[in-house]
């Protein structure tokens, strides 16, 4: 059984919750190893506090289920059979009588909550989330080595990004050599839609890529990251094509200077409202305060966003070993877009990134 499955049977136990159902698929992969996107179909784990866990599959998946690290029982469905009496029948092939099973409330759809609250009338559901989020926070040296390997093909992707950049070539087609030439060496997934952003366009700070020609004398905002065996990157360059105007060259140094100041304060013992304030403050003072509109940064590991958030008066202690994002930004309508971001691992005294792509203004 692995160190997962041990602490959270163990912290079961001593809650005195008999089961957890567990239906996000990053979290059933962080416990079990199988990775799987189910779609519109019901994939979970039950860990049950005293018993051996299980699976439960789409039919059409219980065969590649059954091929992975995961070493107990898996079950399966057909898409004609009722999945949710099928996991009724097996969590009760398991014990008769549950008290309580806990979920993630954070994630479970209130459709599959009734589904399940149906076959359990007298059961309680305490929420899992809060213990799953503590477990994932603090980043084993495995995770970290993973996701430095994300952050070279972040980086990766990025050089042929900028090489891609021309006039007169949209957005869309900067993304597809992107992707295209990613799949090419073996990188199936992106942690999430490939952002390039062109011109004003960018100061849409999650703007979606068109057929918005590069044009001399912008920037061209990129935002991106991969999977890589399981883990994730994101990071964020915006690049100068030509020479951009004085105001949009003046954003960009506001947004680099609140950069390395969220960076370098990075350490243990810090809280994430302080972090946040530190950019946050840079760029109020130079008149722009308006214009950051989201937090400083977010937790990431199997999944892109994770807990916590690192934004205005969190008080949530910075811990060693977490990894999250540092990315303010400057979002002007009609003028510029500008973010830079990196993603961190938090070391004894400071922290390091995941992700080398220079982010000194630069024009080409």
């Amino acid at each position: 059984m692995n160190k997962q499955l041990k602490v959270l049977k163990k912290w079961l136990t001593e809650q005195k919750i008999d089961v957890a159902f567990i239906n996000e698929p990053n979290t059933i992969a962080y416990f079990s190893g199988y990775e799987s996107d189910p779609h519109e179909r019901i994939l979970a784990l039950a860990i049950f506090a005293v018993g051996e866990p299980f699976l439960f599959t789409p039919e059409l998946e219980k065969e590649d289920a059954l091929k992975s690290e995961w070493p107990y029982a898996v079950y399966g469905y057909l898409d004609n059979e009722d999945p949710w009496s099928l996991i009724a029948i097996h969590l009760a092939a398991h014990r008769n009588n549950f008290s309580n099973i806990a979920i993630e409330k954070n994630f479970l759809t209130v459709g599959r909550f009734e589904k399940l609250q149906f076959f359990f009338p007298a059961v309680s559901f305490p929420d899992i989330t809060p213990k799953i989020q503590a477990m994932k926070l603090i980043k084993t040296s495995d995770e970290i080595n993973k996701m430095m390997e994300a952050g070279k093909w972040a980086d990766k992707a990025f050089e042929i990004g900028f090489n891609a950049i021309k006039e007169g070539v949209s957005e869309e087609e900067i993304v597809a050599e992107i992707e295209y030439r990613l799949k090419k060496e073996g990188i199936k997934e992106m942690s999430f839609e490939t952002m390039v952003l062109t011109g004003v366009n960018a100061a849409s700070p999650h703007g979606t890529p068109g057929k918005r020609p590069v044009k001399l004398n912008e920037f061209v905002l990129f935002d991106l990251g991969v999977v890589y065996n399981g883990y994730t990157s994101d990071a964020t360059r915006t690049i100068a094509f030509g020479e951009p105007s004085k105001q949009a060259k003046e954003i960009y140094a506001t947004v680099l200077k609140a950069y390395n100041a969220a960076l370098i304060a990075v350490k243990p013992g810090i809280t994430a409202g302080e972090l946040d304030k530190i950019a946050r403050d840079i760029i109020t003072d130079a008149g722009y305060g308006q214009y950051f509109t989201h937090r400083l940064g977010h937790g990431l590991g199997s999944s892109v966003h994770e807990f916590p958030s690192i934004m205005q008066d969190s008080t949530f202690i910075i811990q060693e070993g977490m990894c999250f994002s540092i990315e303010p930004g400057i979002y002007l309508p009609g003028v510029a877009g500008v973010r830079i971001e990196d993603c961190i691992v938090v070391t004894k005294d400071g922290c390091e990134v995941f992700t080398h792509t220079p982010n000194e203004y630069t024009s080409i």
